[in-house]
């Protein structure tokens, strides 16, 4: 029930208790200005004991109807009686002075709440008899004309009557109807605050597999990438210290010196490598379209290789999950192109293409058969594998394209996920 819902109801229960006090009242003095204050005649001596009796009633009714609060408007054998007498006492009075059919006006009020439905209609039937006959003139009658009067009258009140009743049953219905319909969307409500509640407990729990899933490949990533280029590299600095150790030429073992040196820091960059992409630090300050910038710029530095990067669309602030994907993505193909495309020219373009994001890597090096290239093994590559890996682990995808000598493409197409702000 909403605020305005309990004034009414607050309202209507301060009428239903106070109204016949001042209904009884406003007879009172109209009668007493009519026919005067001294008047000492045996009817008004009767009148005066109606009213007091009609006092103490009202007393009475307030009390019980105080001790029976918290059972709303439930009509009762106490209610039945308490109208009965009432309109007895009204009818009485009304006979004795007209102006008393304003007290028994008060049967039009609280017929609903005193008597059972069926017998409603005949107690607010029994109020317009009386109030019908006072406007008629005041009982009994004396003539024709004022039965005429009286039956017109009746008809006029109880009309009137059973309008107003109609019209109460039909609000009463609408007011259940819309406590129903609140409670039902209460318990909709609960019903959808418990979903959303199950939904969030899901969604941890998807985050917290996906977190897993995402230290399981980065692990793999790892342990593919030790292998490619770390292991490799210690593999052949060994080869090459034991070619020194057995040759008995110094100038040949100055050579072989030099490249087991160069191969150490190889290996060292590799190393470096593998750390920066486990904790992408380009992304803790910039963008993705800045971080891939510097990328490229740095990688383009370090080769010598000419790299160029381009941006289309309109940037969004991407999600860090996202954001650090493409660029892991976009370092293992550039780590890739340096070691294997012997490439003149590289494009790098990121493009923001309304709900996704694509990542392009060309280069126009030696290329390769993408057919020809043996599924991965114990001994085999990650490199490529990687990247669909990352790309499928946020609901991507990765294509390749090469040919022996015309260059390699690498596309990766992600959703666009915004930033949490």
């Amino acid at each position: 029930m909403t605020t305005k819902d309990r004034q009414i109801e607050r309202r209507w229960e301060q009428l239903h208790t106070w109204g016949p006090y001042g209904l009884l009242g406003i007879s009172v003095v109209l009668a007493l200005a009519s026919t005067g204050v001294f008047d000492r005649s045996t009817e008004w001596y009767a009148a005066w004991t109606l009213v007091a009796v009609a006092v103490a009633l009202q007393l009475w009714w307030h009390g019980t109807r105080s001790r029976r609060a918290g059972r709303g408007r439930i009509p009762s054998r106490a209610g039945t009686a308490y109208y009965v007498v009432r309109w007895a006492l009204a009818f009485a009075l009304a006979w004795i002075d007209p102006f008393f059919a304003f007290y028994a006006a008060a049967g039009y009020m609280d017929a609903d709440e005193l008597i059972p439905g069926r017998w409603q209609r005949l107690g607010l039937f029994a109020s317009a008899v009386t109030v019908a006959g006072a406007q008629a003139g005041g009982l009994p009658f004396g003539s024709g004309v004022q039965w005429i009067l009286f039956a017109a009258l009746l008809v006029a009140n109880s009309g009137l009557q059973m309008v107003v009743a109609h019209l109460t049953q039909q609000e009463a219905q609408r007011s259940r109807e819309r406590t129903e319909t609140i409670t039902e969307l209460e318990r909709t409500n609960a019903a959808l605050q418990q979903a959303l509640d199950e939904n969030a407990a899901l969604h941890a729990q998807l985050l917290v597999q996906a977190r897993e899933a995402g230290v399981a490949d980065e692990r793999r990533r790892l342990a593919a990438e030790i292998h490619d280029t770390i292991a490799q590299g210690l593999t052949g600095i060994i080869a090459q210290l034991q070619v020194v150790a057995n040759t008995p030429d110094p100038g040949a073992a100055r050579v072989h010196l030099g490249r087991a040196s160069e191969l150490a820091r190889q290996s060292l960059g590799e190393a470096r490598r593998s750390v920066h992409n486990l904790a992408p630090v380009a992304l803790e300050h910039d963008g993705l379209p800045e971080a891939l910038k510097k990328t490229v710029a740095d990688w383009a530095r370090r080769t010598g290789v000419r790299a160029d990067f381009t941006l289309t669309g309109t940037v969004e602030h991407l999600h860090e999950e996202i954001s650090a994907t493409l660029l892991r993505i976009a370092q293992e193909a550039l780590s890739n192109a340096s070691r294997h495309a012997r490439a003149a020219r590289l494009g790098v373009t990121l493009s923001f293409m309304g709900d996704e994001v694509t990542l392009d890597v060309r280069d126009d090096g030696r290329g390769f058969d993408p057919a020809a290239v043996p599924e991965r093994t114990g001994n085999g590559g990650f490199g490529l594998d990687g990247m669909r890996a990352r790309a499928e682990r946020v609901a991507g995808s990765l294509t390749l394209e090469s040919e022996p000598g015309h260059g390699t493409a690498v596309s990766a197409r992600v959703p666009l996920v915004r930033h949490d702000r």
